[in-house]
């Protein structure tokens, strides 16, 4: 093993400075949507995908590639920055619009939606290195900021003047077009599905279509790959090609099991060199972003996080990372850790669902399906996962022996907790220590993120190296103060000087099951609260309240702040009304108000809202 991995890296090594000497070749991403490596040159054997294959036997093809967030406008900005949409504040999808249905529409805090100076994206960078700079395909951008000046000048690579070499994206459809009309289409009866889903005519069918999807992927890179052939710039484009997370299924898209970050990646150099590699050391979807830079002989920013996997001096990474955080109008805080062997989860609201209310997906058909099942108790035990009210805080799978993580080691006998201790506690420490380094801006809650971002002038600037590592910190033990039961450090938690520390002590205490004896000290404590300077603050602790039996006073708190003009805080408000169930049905005149405010996810979960409480009349 350590002579193939040797000879591969000397291999790199090598081919990395060939490239060098042939001067700026182009660089051209072809990015996928909502897809999952499902394709033959990975195994899959329902169907065959030659045009890829052909790519990947004419380059390189990693098998241990990932994204760091398994939703588009996260990733997408994470690829187009090479940073982790986490350090940029970019995290929740699509929060930072200034139009647009997903936008908050006259919002005074737009301006910390601009990325600041100090970061120049991708194709900035490409664009002052001389190069044509175009976005094909679908042109989607995604991206979760605003951008003061045009990244693009124009919608083909095929635009670019003679003698100027060209960085493009193509983007393609992949699996959100299930509608694909190819030749010889997948017969549902042939698919294989993961165990975590019902076999059922409706999954099998949908799989299916998924499946032509990427035969009609595999048909549009064949054009893209002939295209650069008849032009004569085949050999002097290096090529990427990815997806920009996993399957849009239950237990992918939106989430981090391997369904949901495990993807595809191929890269063809320059003349076809290192063909036929195959690379199974750990890479993220970032490190696309500094390879081209550096195949550009393009300076890398310090600020780029990605790695630049052709580089002479390319070290593996030992464990990547990924985060999921607010997805439509679905607040989640999820962080993994993931090596060869083991995946590390962390859940930082255990409380909730994993199946929480999500108007994207609950219109699937195959969640419909699924939901139809577990009304019907004919799910297993293992497809029922994902409806039970709570999860676990912390999952562990051995990949080799559970690929398709079902065996959570953490959730299992008291002698596979113990057998696991050791791995458990050195993965989250790596993965904590990961959230202080990168300056991870997820648990501060999104209303207050908003709030200091508006003062800081961009959520980026939010983060200081010194003062974030100490709060990451801070909010780590807080959340952890929950999980022991330590009541008194969370009621100390209530006073901290950080508003997202206050946050989290609210947030634990209202899903704390309290004794008679401190139960009083504990609402006194919350009521207090609902003066707090903090408009994301003051909604936790009347949610809180209405958890422990408080309605009237915590009620007339989360319907004041639904028209809040910070919107992610009128979102959090009306969420909270949503979380109390039918405790909500005193606010209902003031839900129904909240169905015409100007934010699409307010709305969203007012609509949703509405209709439950009207149909329990």
């Amino acid at each position: 093993m350590m002579r193939r991995f040797v000879f591969v890296f000397f291999v790199v090594c090598s081919v990395s400075n060939q490239v060098f000497a042939t001067g700026q070749p182009n660089i051209l991403w072809i990015v996928v949507e909502d897809a999952s490596p499902h394709l033959s040159c990975y195994g899959e054997t329902t169907i065959k995908t030659p045009n890829l294959d052909r790519l990947a036997a004419e380059g390189v093809k990693f098998t241990n590639a990932f994204v760091t967030c398994p939703v588009c406008s996260p990733s997408r900005s994470a690829m187009v920055s090479g940073m982790f949409q986490t350090t940029l504040g970019a995290h929740a999808h699509r929060s930072q619009r200034v139009s647009g249905k997903w936008s908050a529409e006259l919002n005074p805090y737009a301006k910390s939606y601009s990325l600041p100076k100090e970061i120049q994206l991708i194709p900035s960078l490409f664009r002052e290195a001389g190069y044509f700079v175009a976005n094909g395909g679908t042109g989607k951008t995604d991206y979760n900021f605003t951008t003061d000046s045009k990244l693009y000048d124009s919608k083909s690579w095929s635009d670019s003047p003679d003698g100027k070499p060209f960085f493009a994206q193509i983007h393609l459809r992949g699996g959100k077009f299930r509608q694909a009309k190819v030749d010889h289409p997948v017969d549902p009866n042939s698919v294989q599905l993961p165990p975590y889903y019902p076999d059922t005519e409706v999954i099998r069918k949908d799989w299916a279509k998924y499946l032509n999807s990427w035969i009609q992927v595999d048909n549009e890179v064949g054009k893209i790959v002939a295209d650069l052939t008849k032009a004569g710039k085949l050999d002097s484009t290096a090529i990427f090609f990815w997806t920009d997370h996993g399957i849009s299924h239950a237990r992918g898209k939106q989430f981090l099991y391997d369904e949901g970050i495990h993807v595809p990646l191929i890269a063809r150099l320059p003349k076809a060199e290192q063909a036929g590699t195959v690379r199974d050391d750990l890479v993220l979807h970032i490190d696309v972003a500094a390879a081209s830079l550096r195949l550009a002989e393009i300076e890398i920013p310090d600020y780029v996080q990605g790695k630049p996997i052709f580089d002479e001096n390319y070290r593996p990474r030992r464990q990547v990372f990924a985060a999921r955080d607010r997805c439509d109008e679905t607040v989640d805080i999820i962080r993994c850790v993931r090596t060869k062997k083991f995946k590390y989860i962390r859940n930082f609201l255990p409380h909730i669902s994993h199946m929480q209310p999500n108007q994207y997906k609950d219109g699937k058909e195959i969640l419909k399906e699924m939901r139809r099942l577990h009304g019907e108790k004919k799910l297993s035990k293992l497809q029922a996962r994902i409806y039970a009210p709570r999860r676990h805080p912390e999952e562990l799978y051995d990949l080799e022996e559970d690929p398709f993580e079902t065996n959570n080691l953490l959730a299992g006998t008291m002698d596979e907790k113990r057998a696991y201790r050791d791995t458990a506690n050195v993965m989250r420490l790596a993965l904590y220590q990961w959230m202080v380094d990168s300056g991870d801006l997820g648990l501060i809650p999104e209303p207050i993120l908003e709030e200091l971002g508006r003062e800081a002038g961009s959520k980026y600037a939010v983060r200081g190296p010194k003062k974030n590592s100490r709060l990451v910190w801070n909010l780590i033990s807080t959340i952890e103060e929950k999980e022991r039961g330590d009541q008194a450090g969370l009621l100390q938690g209530l006073n901290d000087d950080h508003p997202a520390v206050r946050w989290w002590a609210a947030t634990g205490l209202g899903t704390m099951r309290l004794s008679k004896e401190k139960k009083q000290q504990v609402l006194n404590a919350l009521s207090s609260s609902l003066k707090d300077p903090s408009a994301g603050v003051r909604i936790a602790a009347a949610e809180a309240l209405c958890l422990q039996g408080e309605t009237k006073a915590g009620l007339p708190v989360l319907t004041k702040e639904l028209s809040s003009e910070n919107r992610p805080a009128g979102m959090y408000a009306i969420r909270g009304l949503e979380i109390i169930g039918k405790k909500s049905k005193p606010a209902l005149p003031e839900i129904r108000n909240a169905q015409k405010i100007p934010y699409d996810v307010t709305r969203r979960i007012a609509d949703r809202l509405v209709f439950t409480l009207e149909q329990n009349d």
